[in-house]
């Protein structure tokens, strides 16, 4: 079934201003602020632990702040006039009654906000699932238990929707599917997609925008490009200080690097002409990158980030 694209919708975004929840003792959230832009697919990363369930429990009423406010569009979830008409969550593939039919199971949802069947079989069809849909859920796979419960943060058209671990189960060609599909909710049409994982490689050819937790904490945000750091080459020869002449000649900022020269900027092409007209053969040249999966760990694992809950035998959502 073809849907009709929306135009892009301005204006509702997340807010979350010195959020903090505590357990007795423990503290699952600590003085987190963030906001989320409409149009962008932001990435809400941390490790097991880090407390993103718990933030976002508490950005949809389900958890009680001991301090700050989590709002969306500017209001509390409690004081949203239509709740499912303005945010959509799937924050696990369960709540499904096992021997309700996938299709029976989004009818009953629709039927309590005045959403009609026609909306249901869309959806089925939108998330992939069309042929499951009269199977009994309880028989789905993670997969399809996933694809049902996006299906069902849908189900309103919402302009915010919370994701949590959204590509658990899927098999490759349904995480390719999960990446198209955020993208286009966002950028087409202009929803405010917020997707928590503890893997930075999984959501990293997703999310345009990141924000990085450890004990409840707040360690980094920004763009994904920012987290990638400036553009740069790695460049190897047998005369790396004569190379490293003619290139600052040309014009271009040069250091060492691993045993050659880290070049700035991304310009491959150029940086091999100047060679080759400097009569430097080259062993090697490549884009140099940061390494995200290091750079998330060293953040996330550093002594002052390391989750301090676990020494006590808690983990933190």
């Amino acid at each position: 079934m073809t849907t009709t694209a929306m135009p892009p919708r301005q204006g509702t975004g997340i807010s979350v201003q010195g959020l903090s929840k505590t357990f007795g003792s423990f503290r699952a959230v600590d003085d987190l602020t963030f906001e989320v832009a409409p149009g962008r697919v932001t990435g809400f990363l941390g490790p097991n632990g880090a407390g993103k369930t718990t933030s976002l429990r508490m950005l949809l009423g389900l958890i009680r702040p001991t301090s700050g406010q989590a709002l969306i569009g500017g209001s509390r979830y409690a004081d949203l006039e239509q709740p499912m008409r303005t945010v959509g969550a799937a924050l696990e593939a369960t709540g499904f009654h096992p021997g309700r039919s996938g299709r029976n199971h989004l009818r009953v949802l629709a039927a309590g906000h005045d959403i009609p069947d026609s909306r249901v079989d869309e959806l089925l069809e939108l998330v992939g699932i069309p042929g499951a849909a009269r199977k009994k859920a309880g028989n789905y796979s993670m997969g399809m238990r996933q694809r049902l419960g996006l299906a069902a943060a849908l189900l309103g058209d919402p302009d915010v929707l919370l994701l949590d671990e959204p590509a658990n189960g899927l098999d490759p060609e349904g995480i390719r599917w999960m990446r198209g599909f955020m993208r286009h909710l966002a950028q087409e049409q202009g929803k405010t997609v917020l997707v928590s994982s503890h893997l930075l490689a999984e959501v990293e050819q997703t999310v345009e925008d990141v924000i990085i937790i450890a004990n409840g904490h707040l360690v980094r945000r920004g763009t994904m490009d920012e987290l990638h750091g400036d553009p740069a080459a790695l460049v190897r020869t047998a005369d790396p200080a004569g190379l490293a002449r003619a290139l600052q000649e040309a014009g271009m900022s040069v250091e060492p690097e691993d045993g050659g020269l880290r070049v700035a900027g991304d310009d491959l092409s150029r940086i091999g002409d100047v060679a080759h007209a400097a009569g430097h053969p080259l062993h090697e040249l490549r884009p140099l990158r940061t390494d995200l999966e290091q750079l998330f760990l060293d953040l996330t694992e550093s002594p002052e980030h390391r989750n301090r809950n676990l020494s006590n035998g808690t983990e933190a959502a």
